[in-house]
Parts: C-alpha cells; sequence; structure tokens
C-alpha cells in the first residue's frame, strides 16, 4: 500500500469510532425511557408527525428503504423510528443506519448507538436481519439527505442499488416509505458540489468523509452555514410518512448478481417512493407550517 492510500488521522478515528457499531445492539433501555416524554412531545406538537400504512409492514423481518432529507439532521428518519418502536411496543425492533462521520460524532455518534442506530454498511445491516430484526437504509445518503430544497419532493436514491442486493442476500423483502416535510425543517441553498471540489483538491475531504456535497443551508440560529455536521436546530416543520406496499425479491443469493434484475427491483422502488411522495406533498399548502 503506498503512502497515499495510507488512512489519514481522521480517516483513522472515523474507522475506530465507526467500529464500535458494528454489530447491532439492543437500545439502552434506559436512555429510551428518558428520552421518550420529551420525543414523544416533538413528534406530536413540533413536527405533527403524520403517519399511515402499518396494515401493510410484513410480518417476517424486512429492510425499509426510503429518503431521508434535512442536511445532516434528518427528522424525517429520526421520527419514523421512533414511530415504529412505538407501534409494535417493543414486538419488533427497527434499527436505523447513520454515515460514518455522524456515527464517528462525539456525543451524536454515542446517542445513535444507544438507541440502537447501526453503521450503514452490508455488514451491520447482515448481521441485524439475519438476527430477526427491522433495518431501515436511506440509499441515497448525503446526496439525498443534502439535496437542494428545491428537489426536496424528488425520491433521491442515487442509482444506489447495495439495497436490492442486500434483500436478495438477506432473503427479506423491500418495505418502500414515503415522507415530505423533513427538507423544510432546514432550507439547503446549495449542495455545495463545487466548495466541496475544492476543498477536495487542496484535502481530499472527499475519500475522508465520503461525501460529495458541502451544503450551504439556511437556518436557526445561523442566516448562513456550511453543514457538515450539525450547524442548525431543525426547524418545526410539519413531516407526513407512508408505508407503502412490500416489494418482494428473489431470494437466490446469485440473483444478486443479476444487473437487469437488481435494475428492475431499484426501479419499482424508487416509482414507488416517488409515488408516494406526490401523494403526500398534495396534502402541504406552506413550507414549514405543512
Amino acid at each position: 500500500m503506498s503512502d497515499s492510500d495510507q488512512p489519514n488521522l481522521l480517516q483513522r478515528v472515523i474507522q475506530w469510532r465507526v467500529g464500535a457499531a458494528m454489530e447491532p445492539q439492543p437500545p439502552n433501555e434506559t436512555v429510551m425511557k428518558l428520552q421518550q416524554p420529551l420525543v414523544d412531545l416533538l413528534e406530536k406538537y413540533y413536527f405533527r408527525l403524520e403517519i399511515s400504512g402499518w396494515d401493510r409492514v410484513p410480518d417476517e423481518p424486512c429492510l425499509v428503504v426510503g429518503v431521508h432529507s434535512g442536511g445532516a439532521l434528518t427528522m424525517d428518519a429520526w421520527t419514523l423510528v421512533n414511530a415504529w418502536q412505538k407501534h409494535f411496543e417493543g414486538r419488533r425492533f427497527l434499527h436505523g443506519t447513520a454515515h460514518d462521520v455522524l456515527m464517528a460524532s462525539p456525543g451524536l455518534g454515542d446517542y445513535f448507538r444507544a438507541v440502537g442506530v447501526i453503521a450503514a454498511n452490508r455488514k451491520s445491516v447482515s448481521a441485524a436481519l439475519a438476527q430477526g430484526e427491522d433495518v431501515a437504509i436511506w440509499p441515497g445518503g448525503e446526496i439525498d439527505a443534502m439535496r437542494s430544497w428545491f428537489k426536496r419532493d424528488v425520491a433521491t436514491l442515487a442509482g444506489r442499488k447495495g439495497f436490492v442486493k442486500q434483500a436478495i442476500r438477506s432473503g427479506v423483502p423491500i418495505l418502500p416509505v414515503a415522507t415530505v416535510g423533513g427538507h423544510d425543517t432546514v432550507f439547503v441553498l446549495s449542495e455545495g458540489k463545487w466548495l466541496a471540489n475544492g476543498l477536495d483538491k487542496l484535502l481530499g475531504l472527499k475519500k475522508t468523509l465520503r461525501g460529495s456535497n458541502l451544503p450551504i443551508i439556511a437556518g436557526f440560529p445561523f442566516p448562513i452555514a456550511v453543514e457538515i455536521l450539525p450547524a442548525h436546530v431543525p426547524l418545526p416543520a410539519k413531516i407526513r410518512t407512508e408505508l407503502l406496499e412490500p416489494i418482494e425479491v428473489d431470494t437466490d443469493p446469485e440473483r444478486a448478481d443479476d444487473a437487469a434484475y437488481v435494475q428492475k427491483i431499484y426501479d419499482e422502488v424508487e416509482v414507488a417512493i416517488q409515488a408516494g411522495m406526490d401523494r403526500l406533498a398534495a396534502k402541504r399548502t406552506l413550507p414549514v407550517l405543512g
């Protein structure tokens, strides 16, 4: 391995921190109990969450796939996971997944691990599904979460088809989820590709942070900020979420290498999510207010 291929100090710190979230763990019961009253208040009165489609959740473990919005703080994802835990009353647990930078962040990463969030990679997701637990992933990653506010109602999976292969290999159905409102919790003025490209030439940040965007946001308390780690307090936007019809996949592991089949399932999921987002967006009267 050449010197240029050696991980730098920041990469080594991130790898060390993320390593602690590779194996799925049950949530810390004390943390969950302490946070629940506040979480319930935020979900009911601050984000005014509306969520439907519980009757569509498969009886067996599933791979929940959707979009998430709101810069570094994706409140639509957070409210979905919390609503799932409340709905099933501990009978089944949904592991959220998070980007390496967030999992490595002091404080935030520790909190994520305490509430059962796992690293967004094949090893950890496979382990959770093998244990009979549900997992939520957002394939679009930072491209999705940090897309421009003007694309807030566009289903962004970024062409990443790994979730289809994961469902095939784990032998589980895909449960698509549509949601709108998360991207009204902060206004992404620019996706910041030009800024990311410029800094990458100087510092190699794209490889270190595993991201191609450095979004410029307008929010509270900073009217203008560049967001890598959370740099805003989410606005009280109304979030609407719908669990959609599950999509069954062929469980023959060899199908994961069938590019045409993988593309077919990917397209089905993307079309379903976009149709759901269109329905939910049609209910919105004003940004933030809902």
